[in-house]
């Protein structure tokens, strides 16, 4: 796994949302956008992960932050996902994790003495010039979205 670091150029890339409608990263350029990759709708870490986005939703549009969740779901589980958990962002599907490869998070993973392929939980802030200005890949899920905040506040001091 080779994952993209701060300065990198951000992948463009263009994938359906919750809706079936593409979404592409280009066309949020003069925003800052929070690509978080997360394994699998509907499962614990990724549930509260999400709540815990979508209630910090008003601190991040203080900051011009769009965010986009990004995992191998197909788009028919998004929704449900979303309606079950009242989120106000968007997911995209990334079912054959072409996206997961470019930004470097699609790799071996072990699980109960298990290794398979999968994508790991690493987010990525983009900046209004579609390059990667930070990397979040140590947090807890219950903290990734109050430790967003805190580079976001840190970095605008």
């Amino acid at each position: 796994m080779n994952t993209l670091q701060a300065g990198d150029k951000a992948p463009q890339f263009s994938l359906p949302d919750q809706n079936g409608d593409t979404v592409s990263l280009s066309a949020l350029q003069g925003k800052k956008v929070l690509v978080y990759f997360y394994p699998k709708a509907m499962t614990p870490g990724c549930t509260t992960q999400a709540q815990s986005l979508r209630d910090s939703k008003s601190a991040l549009d203080e900051h011009n932050v769009v965010v986009l969740g990004i995992s191998p779901d197909p788009v028919k589980r998004l929704p449900k996902f979303i309606e079950k958990h009242e989120l106000n962002f968007t997911l995209l599907s990334d079912e054959d994790h072409a996206v997961a490869e470019e930004f470097g998070v699609w790799g071996l993973k072990k699980f109960m003495g298990k290794e398979y392929d999968g994508i790991h939980r690493i987010s990525f802030l983009v900046d209004e010039s579609g390059n990667i200005e930070h990397v979040f890949n140590k947090f807890k899920t219950k903290d990734h979205h109050q430790v967003v905040l805190d580079y976001l506040q840190g970095s605008a001091e």
